[in-house]
């Protein structure tokens, strides 16, 4: 696996943050692509470790079909820091979604008990009181609409399964493009295979401190040529 495949926004010591291609998981079985085996090639091939002996933690993942920021690191006690903001809700975790429909009113919060499904790769809202229900909140507001229905800036204060997802199709605003949650429209290329597929969520911005320096850092994932034909009016800038 070639470096040059990975889109690397930040790297500084121990702490790199690289935008995911929509269609490729985080993490995968042994023998099968993924981000980890590609920062990992990354890595050997400048030589820093040998063959078959890379540390690399992976403090939180972005699910198969999203794009965008996610950060890695290259040594223990980088990623039990890292993980540790994560933890105690210290990353600001930045989404840009198009939805199908015209999302109303066109900023608030929304509030959800979500859980697992067993046995299935999906989840679903539950009442509140549910033994398995997790508390899964968000933010957001509406950048812009058109026909095909609303583009959204989301802010997560919870890190649930498939959060952003469940969220706006429980109330009617599926992600473009996910049909795992009855979404009706397609989005980016074709691809045969229904996993390798994307939808339009993608990880815009991810803020958090540098696990040894302890330096605030901020990055911006830019979104792929997909997103461009669904831009709304009077948002120009991607």
């Amino acid at each position: 696996m070639s470096a040059v495949s990975l889109d690397i926004l930040y790297e500084e010591g121990p702490c790199l943050v690289v935008n995911k291609p929509a269609g490729l998981s985080t993490q995968a079985p042994p023998g099968i692509d993924s981000l980890e085996v590609r920062v990992k090639e990354y890595y050997r091939a400048r030589r820093e470790t040998q063959e078959g002996n890379v540390y690399l933690g992976v403090p939180h993942r972005l699910d198969r079909p999203v794009s965008g920021a996610i950060v890695f690191a290259r040594h223990v006690r980088a990623a039990r820091r890292l993980s540790e903001q994560f933890e105690n809700r210290l990353v600001r975790k930045i989404y840009w979604v198009c939805v199908e429909g015209l999302v109303a009113p066109g900023a608030g919060t929304w509030r959800d008990t979500l859980r697992k499904i067993p046995g299935e790769p999906r989840a679903e809202v539950v009442a509140a009181d549910h033994a398995e229900g997790r508390p899964a909140v968000l933010h957001y507001r509406t950048l812009g609409s058109t026909d095909w229905g609303s583009w959204l800036e989301v802010e997560l204060e919870t890190g649930r399964m498939h959060q952003v997802r469940i969220q706006a199709a429980s109330r009617g605003w599926p992600v473009v493009g996910d049909t795992h949650y009855h979404a009706t429209t397609t989005f980016g290329p074709l691809i045969e295979d229904p996993r390798g597929r994307a939808i339009a969520l993608h990880a815009r911005a991810l803020e958090f401190r540098h696990p040894m320096t302890r330096e605030e850092v901020k990055v911006v994932a830019p979104v792929n040529s997909s997103w461009s034909n669904l831009l709304p009016t009077g948002l120009s800038e991607i």
